[in-house]
């Protein structure tokens, strides 16, 4: 039974928090960041730099925040 309770805090909470992203990007101000990152952080480009595995690895974390911003604005509400 805790378990279950724990899971449902969990659950409330990652709503909340999608609901957050989604309040602080979705405003004017939070458009233009999103487009600044998907500048700086490789969205449409390669992260793989030919000899430079470091820093391959170093761009890639880069574009992963990206992603998983992104990811946490597509979500759907329920």
């Amino acid at each position: 039974m805790q378990n279950n309770m724990d899971q449902k805090e969990l659950e409330k909470k990652l709503k909340e928090l999608q609901t957050d992203y989604k309040t602080i990007f979705n405003t004017d101000e939070g458009v233009r960041v999103i487009a600044d990152l998907e500048k700086r952080c490789h969205f449409l480009t390669t992260t793989n730099i030919k000899g430079d595995s470091h820093e391959s690895a170093y761009m890639e974390g880069q574009r992963s925040v990206l992603l998983f911003i992104k990811q946490m604005l597509q979500t759907k509400d329920k």
